[in-house]
């Protein structure tokens, strides 16, 4: 008699708004049918925006049409431009280089840390030159950048910082929250990220007021809010949806809580797997500060083989970027001659994320961890 396998893992949860679907419908109907008729960049984006800004204690809050229309739209503020060039990490997601080719500017690559898979920033700081404008560190999975490096680095050569914080909403690191340790960084709020959402946004953070209000214009074909029709520059179509305005202000009063879960199920995996770094299976650090857990992923030498052995029990992973952004076809232009990103290259290799989503239950978590210390026992 076959013995029955547990209930599957999923990676991306299928009820991840469940809960709130009554909520939502009646958020439709009540946007829907509001004498005021105005679905984009109304009063509830207004709200949303003032409840993130106060919470984060920021300058301003402009929420855009996703987290990439935010990178192009910082860029842009900060005039980041032909000729420039912008140093971006060597493993990420592809807007890290897309963006800044969008302003027209050449992305640098640096390689990154083998231990946190952010960028290093003394590869970073190797690569400054006359043309350089910005450096533009990434949060990667569950860790954030040595922001605080980084800020020594702009200020030292007199660069723009700009945080891809997309990933990291909620962390915070040495007190101060992911996207505002640099002159602005910004939150994405596709599904799967912490505070994610049924569709598409974002959101720009910063302390500069000035800058806020910069990207407030540019978000809107180059409009300032209450003055329609006159463009003071060419700006991008970026506005923020009523409805989903409404359903993040909504949600946002659990954000903790489903991000306490998220560090909890996170913990129990790095304890479980810290004894494993020797057996192929590396965890990230333990450090607490400066974590965010939209993802938990972990370094392993056959990464192929642990990924099948977690599917054929049920449990789904996910591998995020198959390779080093400059070996990209869409990058490669921008990739020196004979250049290696060797870090980079190993963590394109290694990385397997786990399911992490604070919808798993205690018997799902431990279940994940048991058969990854099997896996590696075993292969030891």
């Amino acid at each position: 008699m076959t013995a029955s396998l547990p209930p599957a893992v999923p990676f991306f949860p299928p009820a991840l708004f469940e809960a709130d679907r009554p909520a939502l419908i009646g958020l439709v109907r009540e946007v829907g049918l509001d004498p005021e008729q105005r679905f984009i960049l109304g009063r509830r984006t207004a709200a949303f925006e003032d409840r993130l800004r106060e919470d984060l204690e920021a300058a301003d809050v402009v929420a855009c049409s996703s987290g990439t229309s935010a990178l192009s739209l910082v860029l842009r503020a900060m005039d980041v431009g032909p000729g420039d060039e912008v140093i971006v990490p060597a493993f990420g997601c592809a807007p890290l280089a897309a963006s800044v080719v969008d302003v027209g500017a050449t992305p640098v690559f640096a390689d990154i840390r083998p231990d946190t898979m952010t960028m290093d920033p003394d590869e970073a700081e190797r690569l400054v030159t006359e043309r350089t404008k910005a450096v533009m560190p990434a949060h990667m999975f569950s860790v954030m950048a040595d922001m605080p490096r980084f800020a020594e680095l702009a200020r030292r050569h007199g660069l723009r910082l700009l945080e891809d914080s997309a990933v990291a909403q909620g962390g915070v690191l040495r007190g101060v929250p992911a996207g505002l340790w640099g002159e602005a960084g910004l939150y994405s709020f596709v599904q799967v990220k912490t505070c994610g959402m049924p569709g598409e946004g974002g959101v720009v953070v910063t302390r500069d007021p000035a800058l806020g209000e910069k990207v407030r214009m540019l978000r809107n074909h180059g409009q300032y809010a209450g003055r329609r029709f006159v463009h003071h520059t060419v700006g991008l179509n970026s506005r923020f949806d009523e409805i989903q305005a409404a359903f993040q202000t909504y949600r946002y009063s659990s954000f903790p809580a489903r991000l306490a879960r998220r560090a909890e199920i996170a913990a129990y995996y790095t304890e479980r797997f810290t004894p494993l770094a020797g057996r192929g299976v590396v965890p990230p650090p333990p450090d607490r500060d400066g974590r965010c857990f939209y993802v938990y992923t972990v370094l392993a030498e056959d990464r192929e083989a642990l990924g099948a052995h977690l599917a054929e029990w049920g449990v789904a992973t996910h591998v995020y970027y198959p390779c080093p952004l400059p070996a990209h076809r869409a990058f490669a232009p921008y990739a020196p001659p004979g250049a290696r990103w060797p870090r980079a290259e190993q963590a394109a290799r290694r990385h397997l994320a786990l399911p992490v989503h604070h919808l798993l239950t205690d018997a799902q978590v431990q279940h994940v961890a048991d058969l990854v210390c099997a896996f590696a026992t075993e292969r030891s």
